[in-house]
């Protein structure tokens, strides 16, 4: 009347949380033909297999996420989005993932996984499975039965035969029918005493490896979790609760709960360590168990346990696991894709400049001789620009290589300084005493009220004398900075050659050096030229003169005045000025008057001249220093400090062994750059073409 046990299979078709279609596959119960021929049902049904949500527009991201993982993407600062599976020891990690995956993981005492193991589960219509580890460049093809052993001796290759850890991954390729398309990083499960020979700092070790990984915004964190122990003490939720705050990038995976059923419900609806993405409860394979055995248990379990059946059914099992994992990650894929493609293309552009700019490998001396050439003239070229003729667009935004406008900042400070001092020395205490005195030292066999020039010199002299070092500290000043100007110059377009750098350094040093030296020179025969005599041609002189003298009479008459309140006085240019001391003096307090306004008058342009004078003198210098002293000094320095001319110039333009290195790196990431551009370029086309 029927047919012996043929199974029969049902697909219904749903969408994703983005809209996208999904295939969910269900199993029907075997049909079995009884004795009397009549078609009865029985309840060992076969699982259906754990590609509950795929998808054939993830399978293609996937693959993509896991050839730029490959291809060590990251090595380039460019993180993948990821499934990082984290967990206490003995926390049912290895189940969690042996059950999704349907093949046997290493067992045993201690820690089994002491390597970040990259799982890769691809769902494939060929019954027979196909299994590989990737690891140190080779390719290694195993089997279901040999699978564990074959992992341990990679890890033994990569992390030694001891206990040891490693950070070098280990990939294993399992492609099987029924399997769910993803991929996760399974890392070491946490311990925080070392046994059985493991390293002292064992805990530090996997807690490095553990933050490497869960850090990253694009990484999912499965945090597997005993229903027997309290959450908050597990280290697992210490660790993703450091990088992931209120959990938005966690999901929770609950082991053992046929174990501890009694108040699971309740801890994982408290949820009390805030597991952003949910839990999922599970039942670990037992013993012997088959897979398909371990999963029916599992659903029995849910189904019929007085506590466990309270749950609901989307968060239970390791069917609801997969689904869940498969759909978030064709989520974190599709929303950081596009942020890869750009941080790829921006690296690129980067990696291509940067290798733009590495110095060209010179093997002649003509060679040497025109980069010299070309770093010289552009090196002068943009000192021209800044020193001379006030252009920044080489620098724009760095003020201080502004030169033209800084040096006339410090012009005016000179100026603003030198004032200083000349106001210093107009004291309004004891007012024409000085000068008195300068004169009634000055008296000679003359004509009376006649202002002895001597008298002039010796205040004049003084007056100089007292200012000198401001000029000095000025150049001073100016010329360091011209130096650091220039150096900085030199050192942006000597950059890559070290060697010729450092002749250029000396050369710029001995050159400023010496057009300080001939700047202070000049400095002091201005100072001695002011101190040698008085002269000026400006008018500006009397007509201040004759606006200060205009103040004598009403002074004299004040100083001559007995009344008590004509003691002080106001002048201009000096202020109130106490004069009740003047009653009773010698009569030379005319002449007294009369010399400190000439005095007065006289220094204001003293200072002119000598600010007005040290800026001609400086725009003179600072040209002939680029002009025509730099090219001869750094020629000299270069060719002449070992006699051999261009072949030294070649000698200091050879690419240095750090240059090399520099060189081979940016070659790599180039081509690793390019390999993963292409790789994207090839999802999104494909994609775009299925749109």
């Amino acid at each position: 009347m029927g047919s012996h046990g043929k199974q029969q299979q049902q697909i219904t078709h749903e969408v994703d949380e983005e809209g996208h279609p999904i295939a969910i596959f269900h199993a029907q119960p075997l049909s079995v033909v009884a004795e009397e021929g009549e078609e009865t049902h029985v309840s060992i049904s076969v699982p259906p297999p754990l590609m509950f949500a795929f998808n054939e527009r993830i399978r293609p991201l996937l693959d993509a996420v896991d050839e730029l993982r490959h291809l060590k993407v990251a090595q380039e600062g460019i993180q993948l989005p990821t499934i990082v599976v984290v967990g206490d020891q003995s926390s049912g990690k290895s189940s969690v993932l042996e059950s999704l995956a349907g093949i046997s993981l290493p067992r045993g005492q201690g820690i089994c996984t002491r390597v970040p193991l990259i799982m890769r589960l691809q769902h494939h219509q060929n019954p027979q499975p196909e299994l590989h580890l990737e690891y140190q460049g080779k390719t290694v093809p195993t089997d279901e039965t040999q699978i564990a052993e074959a992992i341990v001796l990679a890890t033994n290759e990569i992390a030694g035969n001891g206990k040891g850890i490693s950070h070098t991954p280990l990939t294993l390729v399992v492609k099987k029918r029924g399997v769910p398309d993803l991929t996760m990083v399974d890392l070491p499960g946490i311990t925080r005493v070392p046994v059985h020979g493991q390293p002292e700092d064992i805990y530090e070790q996997i807690s490095g490896i553990i933050m490497e990984y869960i850090t990253p915004e694009e990484s999912i964190i499965l945090n597997v979790l005993s229903a027997t122990v309290d959450f908050p003490t597990c280290e697992s939720i210490r660790m993703s609760q450091r990088v992931d705050k209120n959990g938005e990038r966690t999901l929770a995976v609950v082991t053992k709960a046929d174990k501890a059923p009694e108040g699971l419900l309740e801890k994982v609806t408290a949820d009390d360590v805030n597991i952003g993405l949910g839990y999922v409860c599970v039942r670990n394979r037992i013993g012997d168990e088959s897979y398909e055995e371990a999963r029916m248990e599992e659903a029995s379990l849910f189904q019929n346990h007085p506590l466990l059946s309270r749950m609901d059914e989307s968060m239970v099992g390791i069917p609801v696991l997969a689904k869940k994992l498969v759909q978030i990650q064709g989520k974190i894929i599709s929303k950081c894709l596009p942020d890869i493609v750009r941080k790829i293309n921006d690296k690129l552009n980067s990696s291509v400049s940067e290798l733009s700019k590495m110095p060209q490998n010179v093997s002649s001396d003509a060679e040497a001789m025109t980069v010299f050439v070309r770093i010289f003239c552009l090196s002068r070229d943009c000192l021209r620009k800044i020193l001379l003729r006030g252009e920044f667009d080489e620098y724009p935004e760095d003020k201080t290589m502004h030169c033209t406008a800084r040096l006339f900042e410090m012009l005016n400070q000179f100026a603003v300084e030198l004032q200083k001092s000349a106001e210093n020395n107009k004291s309004t205490e004891n007012f024409l005493v000085y000068e008195m005195r300068v004169l009634d030292e000055a008296k000679r066999i003359e004509l009376p009220n006649f202002l002895p020039h001597t008298a002039f010199l010796v205040i004049l002299q003084e007056k100089v004398e007292q200012i000198s070092n401001t000029p000095i500290d000025f150049m001073e000043k100016v010329w360091n900075d011209i130096e650091r100007v220039v150096t900085t110059v030199f050192t942006k377009h000597c950059e890559n050659y070290p060697q010729l750098l450092s002749a250029m350094r000396r050369a710029i040093h001995s050159l400023v050096a010496k057009m300080k030296a001939k700047s202070f020179d000049r400095v002091m025969e201005f100072v001695e030229m002011e101190k040698l005599t008085d002269y000026t041609c400006s008018p500006e002189y009397m007509s201040e003169w004759g606006k200060l003298m205009a103040q004598q009479n009403n002074c004299i008459e004040r100083i001559n005045s007995t009344r008590p309140y004509y003691s002080e006085i106001t002048i201009e240019g000096f202020g109130n000025i106490q004069i009740g001391h003047l009653r009773g003096l010698s009569n030379v307090r005319e002449q007294a008057f009369d010399l400190k306004m000439r005095i007065t008058a006289y220094w204001k342009v003293v200072l002119k001249r000598l600010v007005d004078n040290l800026a001609l003198h400086l725009q003179l210098h600072v040209r002939n220093l680029v002009d025509r002293h730099m090219e001869p000094e750094i020629v000299n320095e270069l060719m002449g400090s070992q006699g051999d001319g261009p072949r030294a110039i070649q000698r200091m333009l050879e690419e240095t062994p750090s240059a090399v290195k520099k060189r081979e790196r940016l070659n790599k990431s180039i081509k690793l750059l390019k390999d993963s551009k292409e790789v994207v370029a090839r999802i999104m086309d494909r994609i775009a073409f299925d749109n």
